[in-house]
C-alpha cells in the first residue's frame, strides 16, 4: 500500500478514482460503445486568457486550445486516452490547458479521434498521423511539436512517431507519456504482480486491457498498435511516466530499456504507490503536482534545445 493509506490524501485518491474511472468507465471495458454514448459532462469552462476553437475534419475533430498571446517556439499535439474507446472528455481539456501553462504560453491541439467498437486499428493512428499533417499545413515544423499522451494516448503517441519514421518523415521533437500503454499483448510481468494492487484495472478481467475491440483481428504485436515490438531507433527525447502500482508499469519499464539501448534519451519516473494516469488528480496530491512540474521541466528542456541543440534530461 502507498504511504497514504486510510489518511485523507487516501480518500481524495479513491474519490477521484471512482469520479474519473469508474464513472466514466475508463477502467471497464465499453462492450459495444452504447455505455460510452450514454456519458454525459458539463460544458467545460475554458480558461480565462485562452479561447478554444473546434475544427473539422473527415472523420473526425480537432479543439486547439490557444492563449490570447500564443508563443510560437512549440506546440503540443495531445492524443487523449481511454483505451482507444473513450472519446475526448473534460480532463484532457484541463490536461491541456496545464499543458500551456507548463509550456509558458503553448497552444494545445487535442484530437478527438475515432475510437472502437465503431472503428478499430488503423482508425485512431490515421487520425493521428492526420493531425501531425495539420499541423505541418499549418506552418508548425517538426522540432516545433511536441506529442502528448496519456494511456492509449501515450502508446498512440508512440505509434505515430513509428509511422512516421518508416514513411521517412521528420519526427516531432519530443514525446511526453503517461502511463502509455505500449503492449497489448499483456507480456509485461506488472500485469501479474500488480493485479491485486491496481485501483483502476486490477482484480477483474473486465477491464479495458483485456478486450480486442480495437485490435480486432490484428495482430497484437503490431508495432503501430503495440509500440514495444517496434524500433525506437532515431525517437526523439521522450519522458514516461508511470504509477508504481499499475498493471501497465512493465509497459513503460520495457519501452524505456529497449529505448535507452539504442541510444534515445528517455526519462522514466515511477510514482511508487500510483495509480493509472495519477497525473488526473491535476495539483490535488504531491505525486501529481510533482509530475506536472517534471512535464514543465521536460518542455523547458525541448524549447532549450531548440537554442543549444544540446539535451539534459537527467
Amino acid at each position: 500500500m502507498h504511504q497514504y493509506e486510510n489518511t485523507p490524501q487516501e480518500r481524495v485518491l479513491r474519490d477521484l478514482v471512482a469520479r474519473v474511472y469508474n464513472d466514466n468507465l475508463i477502467g471497464r471495458k465499453l462492450k459495444n460503445g452504447e455505455l460510452r454514448k450514454k456519458l454525459s459532462e458539463p460544458e467545460w469552462k475554458v480558461p480565462a486568457g485562452y479561447s478554444l476553437s473546434v475544427i473539422e475534419q473527415q472523420n473526425f475533430n480537432m479543439e486547439l486550445l490557444e492563449p490570447d498571446e500564443p508563443s510560437d517556439r512549440m506546440i503540443i499535439l495531445q492524443l487523449h486516452g481511454g483505451g482507444y474507446v473513450g472519446k475526448l472528455i473534460n480532463i484532457y481539456r484541463s490536461f491541456a490547458g496545464l499543458f500551456s501553462e507548463l509550456g509558458h504560453g503553448v497552444s494545445v491541439l487535442s484530437p478527438d479521434y475515432r475510437v472502437a467498437p465503431e472503428d478499430p486499428y488503423p482508425a485512431a493512428l490515421e487520425d493521428a498521423v492526420a493531425s501531425y499533417d495539420w499541423l505541418l499545413a499549418n506552418g508548425w515544423t517538426p522540432d516545433r511539436i511536441v506529442l502528448a499522451g496519456a494511456s492509449a494516448g501515450g502508446g498512440l503517441a508512440m505509434a505515430l512517431c513509428m509511422y512516421l519514421k518508416d514513411q521517412k518523415r521528420p519526427l516531432p521533437a519530443g514525446i511526453v507519456a503517461m502511463s502509455p500503454w505500449t503492449d497489448l499483448t499483456r507480456s509485461g510481468s506488472s500485469y501479474r504482480d500488480n493485479y491485486h494492487k491496481d485501483a483502476v484495472f486490477g482484480n477483474t478481467k473486465d477491464s479495458l486491457i483485456f478486450n480486442k475491440d480495437y485490435v480486432g483481428e490484428e495482430d497484437t504485436t503490431n508495432p503501430y498498435i503495440s509500440p514495444l515490438y517496434g524500433s525506437f531507433a532515431g525517437f526523439p527525447p521522450m519522458l514516461i511516466q508511470v504509477g508504481g502500482d499499475e498493471m501497465l508499469l512493465s509497459d513503460s519499464e520495457l519501452v524505456a530499456e529497449k529505448a535507452k539501448e539504442i541510444g534515445v534519451k528517455v526519462r522514466l519516473s515511477v510514482y511508487e504507490g500510483m495509480f493509472h494516469v495519477f497525473q488526473m488528480s491535476l495539483l490535488m496530491i504531491p505525486e501529481s503536482r510533482t509530475a506536472w512540474r517534471e512535464v514543465g521541466k521536460f518542455l523547458d528542456v525541448i524549447q532549450e534545445y531548440q537554442e543549444t541543440q544540446h539535451y539534459e534530461l537527467e
